[in-house]
């Protein structure tokens, strides 16, 4: 139970902190869209028949999101967050059980090291087959990123690099990690970000980065594989733009706080369920489209927003997957700290 009581702090710790950081990145970027708003020639209302849906219940659309309806569904990349909380529970009935289930334990930690020398594998070609990826796709839509959605890339690019330098110094420095040590080491994952646009790609590189910061590896093994698909920051602050668009393309402009509040809410939510991988599926595109009850066929053209802002996006995603255990570790001291851990 001692061993469960440490689990529960960490994972406690980690939500908070996730919560808290995707939080402020939507505030931030909800705040200078409203600033520099991107969005004001943006209507087509005129074209909206047909798009918008009769009805959608709310209620059941958050529900899918964390539920399958059978168990081969969680396999499925569609349904990453319900595979997410019913990993939790198994790993938590493993804690909980301890010895009992040792050989459990030992077929998940030697399961999870097979893993991560198959992404180590993959990533030594990966950035010949994101460059290839991203080649078809400025093909495919150079005018439209040349044009529409020129400017919503150059606000969302500068949004990310704000979150990524300004705030990422702040938390470092309340980590107590000083700002040189902590910036050689984001040097790697944030290559490895651009070059892959996955942030499942950048969590072997983060947990090493981590380490050599002297995180605990109770913290480490904890947080980063956790947070890389449920903290999402980059894809919060283009969740925010993409929420946005739709709103302002059917002549429904958010006015006021509560409306703001619930932008950046649906925008955190998206970031949880859109996936760790390049552009992250349709799943979050989807999601908007239910909640604001838009017809499936619109969140294409939410996606060309996800497609051109993935390279910003997937890069503070990394980077603040590198701050979330150092932050962790402060508010949870007493877990294994090894500050003394070579530079």
């Amino acid at each position: 139970m001692r061993r469960s009581g440490v689990i529960g702090r960490i994972l406690g710790s980690s939500l908070g902190v996730f919560l808290g950081m995707s939080l402020i990145a939507g505030i931030f970027a909800i705040g200078l869209m409203s600033v520099w708003n991107p969005f004001l020639g943006v209507d087509g209302s005129a074209q909206a028949t047909g798009v918008l849906a009769e009805k959608v219940d709310v209620g059941e659309a958050i529900v899918s999101a964390f539920t399958v309806d059978d168990f081969p569904l969680l396999l499925s990349r569609e349904h990453l967050l319900p595979l997410i909380v019913f990993a939790a529970l198994f790993g938590l009935a493993v804690a909980i059980l301890g010895q009992k289930a040792s050989t459990v334990e030992k077929f998940i930690a030697e399961g999870e090291a097979v893993t991560m020398k198959m992404v180590e594998l993959v990533m030594k070609l990966a950035p010949i087959g994101i460059g290839c990826y991203f080649a078809d796709v400025v093909g495919s839509l150079g005018g439209q990123i040349v044009g529409d959605y020129l400017e919503i890339f150059l606000v969302v690019s500068v949004a990310t690099l704000v979150c990524c330098v300004v705030f990422n110094s702040i938390y470092a420095l309340i980590a107590r990690v000083p700002l040189g040590r902590f910036w050689r080491e984001m040097m790697v994952p944030s290559a490895t970000a651009v070059g892959t646009c996955s942030s499942a790609a950048c969590m072997p590189v983060n947990m090493a980065a981590a380490r050599r910061l002297g995180v605990s590896d109770k913290i480490v093994d904890g947080v980063i594989p956790l947070g890389t698909n449920l903290h999402k920051d980059g894809s919060v602050v283009t969740s925010v733009a993409k929420v946005l668009f739709a709103l302002y393309f059917f002549g429904a402009a958010p006015h006021g706080l509560w409306a703001a509040a619930l932008v950046v809410l649906l925008a955190v939510l998206e970031s949880v369920v859109v996936g760790a991988i390049p552009v992250g599926g349709m799943t979050g595109e989807l999601l908007i489209c239910a909640v604001l009850g838009l017809d499936p066929s619109f969140a294409a053209a939410l996606l060309i927003i996800g497609t051109i802002c993935d390279i910003p996006a997937t890069l503070l995603n990394a980077a603040d997957n590198l701050v979330a255990p150092l932050l962790v570790q402060r508010f949870v001291p007493e877990i294994g700290v090894k500050r003394g851990r070579s530079q």
